[in-house]
């Protein structure tokens, strides 16, 4: 079959950069490998950026409908002895405009959403349970079962995630970086009026707890690299101690959990791959970078590639500038970002990745005044939702170090709103004569 754009990959990112193109009229073929729910964990985590994305394409209340709206991040640093040292907080509220919230939402739930969407237009082939096997600069092989077939298409985009076909054939290779903690991660019945999120530490521990629709509740918590071997080991009430000890409302919650098997382990890794691009194919998403998963950005920064590449490969179709060298814009526009993203994301894996009592000291002495100082805390949540970026100068870390005293002054809206990505930011190539 012939198509205008083959997507390997039917995960978040790869349904979303569909969605885009059918609904400006691209022809889209997308073959997802997996036939059923996938056995590890997904984002489940959606930033601002990602909700603006949404509404754009028209899912946006769909969304919000069947999601937990988080206004805030408590962030509670606890003594040895597990008092309450030090509260701070990440508040979206200081975030102007429309998008002042991150949403938890299912991860299936999510795909079904988007999936229906792009259903709903017949230049969308669908595949599931299919594999992409590997691509020729004009054909991509697909295995369904025992069957093996071609499709044709004038572009190739990999959503596959890490072990990306699409990459591999575009020659790019990717250097990781892992850490020396892991993960245990696993949803569990949570109070009903629990519905912002808690990250909880201790100078060697470390809990997040991000409250699902549906009174569920995803956490997180820190393990030693190599630990899970040996905690698994150990009686299930075990792993119950862990949680209540630092977070008392989970007690009567957590318990319900009776099975190592529904825990799972997460093992961050990090890595960017050095391009994006080459001749007509691209990579989004986890084919192209990897990030520690403090804020739930790898999805995110999967959907906001997946609206950059998708918007930018309509217009071309639109245009009649089908050359394969406009990808480019893609990569121009995505690639700071995201390496921004990666680095914030991978400094506070190291602000937790140490167990040692001054490493504690700092990292609450940091969180507490960058709460306090509001410039500070908008930069803050700016970077991490994904309407703009403001890197952190030499005053703003003087004053996280208390060498200099933190700013009183707010900033009004309007001058907050200088700092979100315009449209003109978002898709340079609109810009007469650029495409």
């Amino acid at each position: 079959m012939k198509t205008d754009v083959f997507i390997s990959g039917g995960g978040i990112g790869g349904l979303t950069l569909a969605l885009k193109l059918v609904q400006r009229g691209v022809d889209v073929v997308l073959a997802e490998r997996l036939s059923k729910k996938p056995p590890t964990y997904k984002g489940e985590l959606l930033q601002p950026k990602s909700m603006q994305i949404f509404d754009s394409i028209g899912i946006y209340e769909e969304i919000c409908e069947r999601s937990n709206e988080i206004k805030v991040l408590d962030m509670l640093e606890l003594s040895s002895t597990l008092k309450v040292q030090d509260q701070s907080f990440m508040d979206y509220s200081v975030l102007p405009g429309k998008y002042d919230a991150a949403y938890m939402v299912h991860h299936e739930e999510l795909k079904s959403i988007i999936l229906e969407a792009a259903l709903m237009f017949t230049n969308f082939h669908y595949f599931n349970g299919t594999a992409c096997k590997s691509l020729s600069e004009n054909k991509a092989v697909l295995q369904k079962g025992k069957e093996t077939f071609e499709v044709e298409a004038r572009f190739f985009f990999g959503a596959e995630g890490r072990a990306s076909v699409t990459r591999k054939s575009m020659g790019i290779e990717v250097k990781q970086t892992t850490y020396n903690h892991h993960f245990l991660t696993v949803s569990f019945p949570r109070a009903e009026n629990f519905k912002d999120g808690k990250i909880i530490s201790t100078y060697n521990r470390f809990l997040g707890l991000f409250p699902l629709p549906d009174n569920m509740v995803r956490s997180v918590y820190l393990i030693p690299e190599g630990d899970y071997k040996e905690l698994k080991e150990k009686p299930i009430s075990h792993f119950h101690k862990l949680y209540t000890d630092l977070a008392p409302a989970v007690d009567g919650y957590v318990q319900q959990l009776t099975d190592w098997k529904k825990i799972q382990l997460m093992i961050p890794i990090m890595y960017h791959a050095p391009s994006y691009v080459k001749t007509n194919k691209a990579i989004i998403g986890d084919a192209a970078h990897a990030v520690h998963p403090m804020a739930g950005e790898g999805m995110n920064m999967a959907i906001q590639d997946a609206d950059i590449l998708g918007e930018l490969v309509a217009d071309m179709k639109e245009t009649g500038k089908l050359d394969p060298s406009n990808l480019k814009w893609y990569e121009k526009v995505r690639y700071k970002r995201a390496d921004h993203v990666i680095q914030l994301s991978h400094l506070a894996a190291l602000a937790y990745s140490f167990p040692f009592k001054p490493v504690s000291y700092l990292r609450k002495r940091t969180f507490e005044r960058m709460e306090e100082d509001p410039i500070l805390h908008f930069k803050q949540m700016l970077n991490v939702s994904g309407l703009g970026m403001w890197k952190e100068n030499v005053r703003d870390r003087f004053i996280q170090g208390g060498i200099m005293p933190i700013r009183i002054r707010d900033l009004p809206p309007s001058t907050k709103e200088l700092k979100y990505f315009t449209r003109e930011d978002d898709y340079p190539w609109k810009v007469e004569g650029l495409l």
